[in-house]
């Protein structure tokens, strides 16, 4: 800096009545009229509105003796920040600003005043914070409304808020995969719990398309990622069965196996959205008697308990995509899984119902109020879509058995007792069209 602009700058104070040679006149449509004193050399030199208005091509008006009149018409709502910035232009030191913002809402007040009159060097002091800095959700939303209208000069400021290309978002969207489908140490389970939250919300179709289109190759990595926790959860069941008929009811067993449990239950969610929950049933299918026979030998501790029933939560959803055909599985499987499941919700609910009662064990025991109405309604569906032996059998037992109200398949029970009464004219009917088509 020059040393007469570092004299000038030490004697020229915005607002000294005996230095001023020009009155900055702010005036509102509300009939606000403020005077500021100032200082033609500051003006002039960093805001181009104030060098136009002051040089001798542009007609002034003459107050106050030899002072000059400079108006600024301005909102009301923007009065402020146009003071902000006159006394701004005062602080100018070798081409930048201190930082003397005081929040991302006076910085953008500031900005636009700037663009507006012609001050690059706030403009670009500002840009400079407002990209710095963190931003609420109402600050981020008046940025994208006003900023965009500034053009290239404040496009830094967009930056964070740019969609991201195609490459960026599958790298991160697969390196959470593999995060959230790990065994981490329980000291940053929190962090897991977030990540799966945000896979979740990568490839929800909401008011916004989904973040993710997944093709067939990041849908071949999801794949592998729950082979290797479905491996860790078959191993966690065999480590059971090598120990005591109470191996569950140690501490660790349960935490870890509730773990794997609560991460099964939650890929179910990424699996539907991929829809590709195949593999997986699968899977489920060939463990569920493992996971019943370890899940039986526990006691009845408020630990146990939520264990079993958030196996019936993943359960839940493995017989739901079963139920109404995202999956397909032969007649065999779709028998043995209720029969395998079956026996063991209907007990275990009542255990489960009872444990609420405790307040404490309320909170352990949250879960999806319409899970239970869910899960019935597979079952009823699962039964219908039986032979007709075989839905007999299942009813038969479900009459006989003490637990009968829940889950309740009186519905499925209906549908049976009508097609088994019609079925014969039914066939009949089938025959007799044979008969006729034949001798057609």
């Amino acid at each position: 800096m020059d040393p007469t602009d570092k004299e000038e700058k030490a004697i020229c104070v915005i607002g000294d009545q005996s230095t001023s040679d020009v009155v900055v006149r702010l005036r509102t449509q509300e009939g606000r009229d403020d005077w500021l004193y100032c200082h033609s050399a500051i003006l002039v030199k960093n805001c181009k509105y104030f060098a136009d208005r002051l040089s001798e091509n542009w007609p002034t008006c003459q107050i106050l003796g030899s002072r000059n009149c400079v108006d600024v018409n301005c909102q009301e709502s923007d009065f402020d920040y146009h003071v902000n910035l006159i006394r701004l232009l005062y602080i100018v030191v070798d081409g930048s600003v201190d930082d003397l913002w005081y929040g991302v809402r006076n910085a953008l007040g500031i900005l636009q005043v700037a663009v507006e009159l012609g001050c690059p060097i706030i403009v670009t002091a500002c840009v400079s914070y407002l990209e710095a800095m963190t931003w609420e959700e109402s600050e981020e939303e008046e940025i994208l409304k006003v900023v965009p209208r500034m053009g290239l000069q404040a496009e830094p400021i967009l930056a964070r808020v740019q969609p991201v290309n195609q490459l960026a978002i599958r790298n991160i969207f697969l390196s959470a995969v593999r995060f959230a489908t790990s065994s981490p140490p329980a000291t940053i389970k929190d962090l897991k719990s977030s990540a799966q939250e945000q896979l979740e919300y990568m490839l929800t179709e909401d008011d916004d398309a989904p973040l993710l289109i997944a093709d067939d190759n990041i849908k071949f990595e999801v794949k592998e990622c729950v082979k290797r926790l479905f491996s860790g959860f078959n191993n966690s069941l065999i480590h059971l069965f090598c120990g005591s008929t109470e191996s569950l009811s140690e501490a660790g067993n349960i935490l870890l196996f509730k773990s794997y449990l609560t991460d099964l239950s939650w890929v179910c969610q990424i699996l539907s959205k991929l829809e590709i929950m195949g593999d997986f049933v699968e899977c489920w299918f060939d463990a569920s008697e493992n996971i019943v026979k370890a899940l039986e030998q526990g006691s009845s501790t408020n630990e146990v308990v939520e264990v079993k029933l958030r196996a019936i939560e993943v359960t839940s959803k493995v017989l739901e995509a079963i139920a109404y055909g995202t999956v397909i599985l032969p007649t065999a499987k779709r028998l043995q899984v209720l029969k395998v499941w079956l026996p063991f919700v209907r007990v275990t609910k009542p255990i489960i119902d009872s444990s609420m009662m405790d307040c404490e064990n309320a909170v352990l025991l949250k879960m999806d109020g319409e899970m239970w109405q869910s899960l019935e309604s597979s079952f009823v569906s699962i039964i219908l879509a039986l032979p007709s032996g075989d839905q007999a059998e299942l009813l038969t037992q479900w009459l006989e058995n003490e637990h009968i109200r829940y889950p309740d398949l009186t519905e499925a029970f209906e549908v049976w007792c009508y097609r088994s009464k019609v079925a014969r004219r039914r066939l009949s009917l089938l025959e007799d069209d044979h008969v006729m088509t034949q001798s057609g």
